[in-house]
């Protein structure tokens, strides 16, 4: 069994011209992993998605890369790997929200953003596979470790949905420095704080 999904840069056809953009009616499929799956991160940025299934994108892993002054260290990347699997959430998101999840994962129709829209088949505990919408980073240099917090951060969300648990332990194994401030940084910390400031 295959679901359908439709692509994030989909909008419905207008019929005149001069009428406004309607709002995306049909759900999006986006496969999650890493801290965006964290409940708090959809939370914080006001995204309201239906988490559907757990899922896992075979042959690929969990890496780090670049660096973010939010956390103080690299942030997390789906990187091919032969043989293991990325485990994560797949939602469906609907309307303006998907607009939202796009903002705040620094996706750009000009194709300059830090992430980009990039379609896979995951399988879910049952066997099924599902077609959704995963995010991918846009450019990776070598792999650093990211910041302890970080990666709390990110096991956390694992454990919030059940991951299985030889992967979160996997993933709280992953090797990671204190970060030197307090963080997240938020928006009204003076500092910079986009969510990825190099690749």
């Amino acid at each position: 069994m295959t679901s359908s999904v439709t692509l994030l840069s989909a909008r419905p056809p207008s019929s005149s011209k001069h009428a406004k953009p309607s709002p995306r009616r049909v759900p999006v499929l986006a496969f999650i992993y890493g801290a965006a799956m964290n409940p708090a991160w959809l939370a914080e940025r006001g995204i309201r998605a239906e988490p559907v299934t757990l899922a896992r994108l075979p042959d690929h892993r969990l890496s780090f890369h670049g660096y973010t002054q939010v956390w103080d260290g690299a942030e997390e990347a789906a990187l091919p790997a032969p043989g293991q699997a990325l485990w994560g959430v797949i939602y469906k998101v609907s309307g303006l929200d998907v607009d939202r999840l796009d903002a705040a994962q620094g996706v750009r129709l000009n194709g300059t953003g830090t992430y980009f829209h990039y379609p896979v088949e995951v399988i879910d505990a049952e066997g099924a596979v599902h077609t959704a919408v995963m995010y991918r980073k846009a450019a990776l240099r070598d792999e650093r470790p990211p910041s302890t917090e970080y990666l709390a951060y990110v096991v956390e969300g694992a454990k919030a949905y059940g991951l299985p648990a030889d992967y979160v332990e996997a993933v709280r194994a992953i090797a990671s420095v204190p970060a030197a401030y307090p963080v997240p940084l938020k928006a009204n910390s003076g500092a910079q704080t986009a969510e990825s400031d190099c690749c």
